[in-house]
């Protein structure tokens, strides 16, 4: 299972964090400050925020200006990745993605199927990269969110965790773009 190695030094992250809604405020974000509170808590560092419409030319918008940013290594999206005719996250990262992580997507429904059953079919989180940008799509709820970093993302984005880990592919994730992206 996960397992920390402390021989190894924490490498912090670069995290955007992208709420997709209608509805939520910067007030009424929940799900954003759950994620904000335990990437900081994570020792990461939050380098951007924001709020969306459910719409994919705004998300598109800020994925693009957020993968293109060098102080960017990882955006989280919340919100958007539901079965209903607002619900475009997924759209709007397939429009970006170069790779998906498929595994990521599959693992949430697993964890998620322990706490809500079937209804998890409804999710339709996913992961990815993108110019060298770790992209990652959870649904709108704090409880989602929470299980996400929790029980996923806390883990992979940790350079000290093994066997292995998202982080020490970083340098790494641009290597078929040649020597331009170096």
């Amino acid at each position: 299972m996960s397992r920390i190695d402390e021989t190894r030094r924490f490498l912090p992250v670069n995290i955007a964090v992208l709420t997709v809604s209608d509805t939520r405020t910067p007030g009424t974000d929940k799900s954003g400050d759950t994620l904000a509170e335990r990437i900081t808590a994570s020792g990461h560092r939050l380098v951007a925020r924001a709020i969306v419409r459910d719409e994919v030319e705004a998300i598109l918008t800020h994925l693009t200006e957020w993968i293109d940013d060098p102080a960017v290594d990882v955006v989280i999206t919340t919100g958007g990745t539901g079965i209903t005719g607002r619900d475009v996250t997924p759209e709007a990262f397939k429009r970006v993605l170069e790779k998906e992580i498929e595994g990521f997507g599959e693992l949430f429904r697993m964890l998620s199927y322990q706490k809500i059953g079937t209804s998890t079919i409804q999710s339709r989180a996913l992961g990815g990269v993108a110019r060298g940008t770790y992209l990652f799509a959870l649904p709108g709820s704090p409880g989602a969110c929470r299980d996400a970093w929790d029980d996923i993302l806390k883990w992979q984005l940790d350079s000290r965790h093994r066997p292995c880990n998202l982080v020490e592919l970083m340098p790494r994730l641009r290597e078929h773009l040649g020597s331009a992206a170096a």
